[in-house]
């Protein structure tokens, strides 16, 4: 059929011609799907009908994709059944011969390294000393063990001639007269005289405590020193030192610098003692004091001190 362009359509014409539009369902389609939904109902009807598995009551749907954790449908009465296992476990307990053998073998490991402690700490001391020390301390200690076998030699010769001579209780006397000599040296109650030193310390800023001259007196000690005077006083066992600078007192006597020590024993000991790497002149030197040791054949120690006779202490000898 021709179409004239100039013709005007007829109103109505080209609604007849549009096509439906794809949303709205035509008349034939709309009833093969009726039939379609008639078919599938018969075959659902004509199937056997499967029991649908229901959740059980009080358990709430998960959501689509999430992963059920382990023990979640346990519930709250878990935990209390874990705390009595465990204590069941725990109480009351049961000891096996293995855990006791173990047990011992932990307390005597125990005890072994204890002891390997205790015996370590006690030479911790030494461990950190330096080298001038443990030179200074080995020195001392050999002039200790040769004093001891000069006194030991003594004694000995001592009772062999109390065992030769004749008149045995002639020597007795002569050997408690020279012991009573001796013991009056150590007591200060008698003078002495023999080979030494003689060491001077001046003080000009006034910096020497009483601790410092007690540790020359230690120190000269340990080398042997067997009779010492300071300034007019005599020094023994029991002598004490107080104050510093413009007040220092030994056994209560007041002394001043430059403080004089006049000490007997043996010179190759004595000043070797005192000069030693931090000894007592290095000590003195730092507080700017000054310390000068002379050697000499004949030192006289004159100062002498009252023998006191004991109050309570008596003689235990017939």
């Amino acid at each position: 059929m021709s179409v004239n362009p100039n013709e005007k359509p007829e109103p109505g014409g080209e609604q007849a011609e549009r096509p439906e539009p794809a949303g709205k369902p035509v008349a034939g389609a709309a009833s093969e799907v009726s039939e379609a939904s008639e078919t599938s109902e018969a075959r659902q009807a004509a199937a056997p009908v499967e029991p649908e598995a229901r959740p059980s009551e009080g358990a709430e749907s998960a959501p689509e994709g999430a992963v059920p954790s382990p023990g979640a449908g346990a519930g709250a009465g878990a935990a209390p059944d874990g705390r009595r296992r465990l204590a069941d476990a725990l109480w009351p307990p049961r000891v096996t011969r293995a855990q006791l053998i173990v047990a011992l073998l932990l307390a005597f490991l125990g005890f072994g390294l204890a002891i390997q402690v205790s015996s370590t700490s006690e030479g911790s001391a030494l461990r950190g000393a330096r080298q001038e020390d443990l030179v200074r301390i080995l020195d001392e200690l050999d002039d200790r063990t040769q004093r001891l076998e000069d006194e030991k030699t003594r004694l000995e010769k001592q009772r062999s001639e109390l065992e030769s001579s004749s008149d045995q209780a002639e020597e007795a006397r002569r050997q408690t007269a020279e012991k009573e000599r001796q013991l009056g040296i150590l007591a200060g109650t008698v003078a002495a005289e023999g080979p030494g030193i003689t060491l001077t310390v001046t003080d000009p800023v006034g910096a020497v405590e009483s601790d410092m001259l007690l540790d020359a007196i230690q120190e000269l000690r340990a080398a042997g020193a067997e009779a010492i005077q300071v300034d007019g006083v005599r020094v023994v066992a029991n002598s004490y030192f107080t104050g510093g600078g413009d007040d220092m007192r030994i056994d209560g006597t007041q002394v001043t610098a430059p403080y004089v020590f006049k000490v007997i024993g043996k010179p190759e000991d004595l000043e070797p003692a005192l000069n030693i790497p931090g000894g007592v002149v290095q000590t003195l030197e730092k507080e700017q004091a000054t310390a000068t040791v002379e050697r000499s054949a004949k030192i006289v120690v004159d100062a002498l001190r009252p023998a006191k006779r004991p109050d309570y202490a008596r003689s235990s000898s017939p």
